[in-house]
């Protein structure tokens, strides 16, 4: 019998671990993740600290994540709650099982406009023995640490792909 293959969120915690101790690894990281998942990076956060079931990245107010308003574009915000989420169930989810993001619900507080937070606390299952959606919460606060958004990422667990 063939092992289950391993989370992708081992790797992500191993890299972590490696790199987050150097000048600028939390950068590299960063930039690391934005490079798997291309779209993910275009917001530019930065992690600044993951462990499993847990991440937390910042986003630096500038020009191109604002919108008309002067504050960050709504689209910008959802991007870093799902980049968020995502490190923080796969870091949790045990080997073998696979996720998909199906879907993404925000409620949108007030303007965000300065340095961002986003955390999220995912509890991930011990074990996925069939396909089913799981909700992750992303809280993304300002500096002053006022809730700007709540965002709820529904995200598709399926087992492990059988052995042969």
């Amino acid at each position: 019998m063939v092992p289950p293959l391993p989370s992708p969120g081992r790797a992500l915690l191993a890299n972590w671990q490696r790199l987050a101790p150097l000048p600028l690894g939390k950068h590299l990281f960063s930039w690391a993740v934005g490079r798997t998942a291309p779209y993910t990076g275009t917001v530019g956060g930065v992690y600044t600290d993951v462990r499993p079931g847990y991440a937390r990245v910042v986003l630096r107010d500038r020009r191109a994540v604002r919108n008309h308003l002067a504050s960050v574009h709504a689209v910008a915000l959802v991007n870093l709650a799902e980049m968020t989420s995502g490190v923080a169930l796969l870091t949790a989810l045990p080997p073998g099982v696979r996720g998909i993001v199906t879907g993404l619900s925000i409620e949108y507080r007030k303007k965000a406009r300065g340095q961002l937070v986003c955390e999220t606390h995912a509890d991930a299952p011990s074990a996925v023995t069939e396909s089913h959606t799981h909700d992750v919460r992303a809280i993304i606060t300002d500096a002053a640490g006022d809730v700007v958004a709540e965002c709820t990422v529904h995200w598709r667990l399926s087992p492990p792909a059988p052995t042969t």
